[in-house]
């Protein structure tokens, strides 16, 4: 016969019954809920589920709550705040997405669900809405403004790299800062640039800089890789603190398609890193040619500039002697017609037209008649010479002749011979 044991709690229960076989063998709802858990989660493996995000909930402690469901059923899912960190974005009601999680029970309420570890909208839906998020609040900042992108210096001499230090874009950096220009110095700043903790650490490495405070320039980035590798440049917190550097800045994260958040936020984006290094080191051999080519053009525009002068010059010379000619020739026809003017009034034009003037042998002019004493001797000057006279008798002029005022000055008065 079976042994029997005893409880305090009800009757006596056999030793061999099963649990929850009877009234007496009851279990606990925990034991339930525990044995319902293991049940299900030990004939689900973790598994991909396609269905449509519904009732969306995001709790304040960092839980996501919602339901997956298709045309015919549906089920509850969760994903805790450990796994929603490392999700891009929360998905929207409506989003068909992908989920990776396993069937289990929560005990306390013994709820079925679906624990999602990982979410992937159909295509790139919950990596492009968190992309379009980031890059919409950085542009109401402003940090996307075209207007606060600063000009990278022409001959920096220390640059600062921030990238990870096992990776090619460094290699492919320094290669081709060497080969551009041997004077400046490479300053490299190691960060992590992918998985967990990669924000922080390229943060820690920009806050690095900013305290140092001695670089003209920084260049950070990393090669290629899958859109999870990169996404830690997309990163707010990196964006921010990439816009706060006080120096000028270069993204070169991945290859040429891709397009990171800190890309946009970066004073210069590089395609590649190499392109990065281009960019940011002046090549020897391409100042030297520039420096070859401006001198040209400055003896080209001096002589030039030379020629215009010499040009301007002649002209100059041409109009001034021009001018002369012309104030030499207004002056010789003034003195012309002042010569004219004088010759009508010279004595000497007087005698021409045959008329004499009456002077002492001292030279002084007889105007009058009273000038002209009985006997006294004078000379009579004519057009062709001189006659020596004496005065004889005087008369006054026949009537109706006009008498000649009386002279002014001293200046000889012709007279009729």
């Amino acid at each position: 016969m079976a042994s029997r044991r005893t409880s305090g709690y009800g009757p006596s229960v056999s030793a061999d019954a099963a649990p929850g076989s009877s009234p007496e063998a009851a279990i606990a709802v925990h034991t339930l809920t525990t044995a319902a858990k293991d049940l299900i989660e030990g004939a689900f493996p973790p598994l991909w589920v396609r269905g449509e995000v519904s009732n969306f909930k995001a709790h304040r402690n960092g839980h996501w709550y919602f339901s997956l469901k298709d045309r015919e059923a549906q089920v509850n899912c969760v994903i805790w705040s450990s796994a929603a960190k490392r999700m891009p974005a929360a998905p929207d009601d409506g989003m068909e997405v992908l989920a990776l999680g396993q069937m289990t029970v929560w005990p306390v309420r013994g709820d079925l669900q679906f624990s999602v570890r990982a979410l992937e909208a159909a295509g790139d839906g919950l990596w492009r809405k968190a992309l379009e998020q980031t890059r919409l609040r950085l542009e109401k900042d402003g940090l996307l403004d075209p207007a606060r992108k600063r000009p990278l210096p022409a001959f920096p001499r220390r640059i600062a790299v921030i990238t990870s230090p096992d990776g090619a874009a460094m290699h492919d950096i320094i290669t081709v800062s060497r080969s551009r220009s041997a004077d400046v110095e490479l300053v490299i700043i190691p960060a992590k640039v992918q998985g967990d903790g990669a924000p922080e650490s390229l943060i820690g490495a920009i806050e690095q800089l900013c305290r140092w405070g001695d670089a003209d320039l920084l260049i950070i980035g990393r090669g290629g890789g899958s859109r999870e590798d990169l996404w830690a440049f997309n990163d707010e917190r990196v964006a921010r603190a990439l816009a706060a550097c006080p120096v000028p800045t270069v993204s070169a994260v991945g290859h040429e398609v891709d397009v990171s958040i800190c890309d946009l936020v970066a004073d210069v984006r590089a395609a590649t890193p190499s392109a990065a290094a281009e960019l940011a080191v002046p090549s020897r051999r391409e100042v030297v040619a520039r420096v070859d080519a401006l001198g040209k053009r400055l003896a080209a525009a001096a002589k030039r500039r030379e020629d215009r002068a010499v040009a301007a010059l002649s002209q100059v010379r041409k109009r001034l002697a021009l001018a002369a000619q012309r104030v030499m020739e207004r002056r010789r026809a003034k003195l012309e017609t002042i010569a004219g003017q004088l010759h009508a009034l010279s004595p000497l034009n007087t005698l021409s037209r045959g008329f004499a003037v009456a002077r002492t042998p001292g030279g002084a002019t007889l105007s009058s008649r009273s000038d002209f004493a009985t006997g006294t001797p004078f000379d009579l000057w004519l057009r062709d010479g001189i006659v020596e006279a004496t005065a004889g008798g005087r008369r006054p002029l026949p009537e109706g002749m006009l008498t000649a005022p009386e002279p002014m000055d001293e200046t000889p008065n012709p007279t009729r011979a």
